[in-house]
């Protein structure tokens, strides 16, 4: 993947969304997400609260992240996208099952957009390598957008092919985009991983970087809690 500048990629979704909120405007469209009435079926139980599921390699990596997210609520590392009707890590890492690593993400649109939280995601992680991220190898570590609803199905589809166009990476984004269906949620031992074990290798050496290099590239998305004093 080619290195690029975090301007060029920002500056690329913004203008995205810019052109996107226009057309909306012009249309009298008003953003789904702020029609209460709209899928309610991926609405949590507490109002105004969406959930999308993601996968970007090992959950432990991602889940890093996303805690530190401004208006994301709740994150739950787990599995998604198998074959079999149950999910574990012992079933999982063995790659046979197709399930994928993923968060799901509990967020308030009010706070951050789900173009942001897309953003964010392909930003964090390399969108075009296959069933790869690093030195974690198989099909559980691919890179995938589970959607809940057509928004997020439209979204993330229209960025995708955008950010193709534009040229930032080298080659494609092999990015899976496909229809949620069931969510595992995993062993509680991985939940909340880096914030248990911080000075363990795989923490330092593989997630501290990657949050490192959110808070450089999205200090005004970070949660209060975690902004420089």
């Amino acid at each position: 993947m080619r290195t690029v500048t975090a301007l060029r990629l920002v500056f690329v979704f913004m203008m995205l969304a810019v052109m996107t909120d226009s057309v909306r405007a012009k249309s009298g469209i008003a953003h789904p997400y702020q029609n209460q009435s709209y899928s309610l079926s991926v609405k949590t139980d507490m109002a105004n609260e969406i959930q999308v599921t993601l996968g970007a390699g090992c959950f432990w990596c991602v889940e890093a992240v996303f805690k530190r997210v401004n208006g994301v609520k709740n994150v739950v590392s787990g599995y998604s996208g198998g074959r079999k009707d149950e999910a574990s890590y012992r079933i999982v890492s063995t790659g046979q099952t197709n399930h994928a690593e993923v968060i799901q993400v509990t967020f308030d649109p009010d706070i951050i957009s789900f173009d942001a939280i897309l953003q964010i995601f392909w930003r964090t992680h390399d969108p075009t390598t296959l069933n790869r991220q690093g030195a974690d190898v198989g099909p559980q570590y691919r890179s995938v957008i589970f959607y809940h609803d057509d928004y997020q199905r439209e979204r993330a589809e229209y960025f995708k092919k955008k950010l193709d166009e534009s040229g930032i990476f080298d080659d494609p984004i092999v990015t899976e985009i496909t229809p949620f269906e069931t969510f595992y949620e995993a062993e509680e031992y991985h939940q909340n991983y880096f914030e248990r074990n911080p000075d363990q290798g795989y923490c330092q050496i593989v997630i501290r970087p990657k949050i490192d290099k959110f808070k450089k590239l999205f200090e005004e998305k970070l949660r209060e809690e975690y902004r420089p004093e």
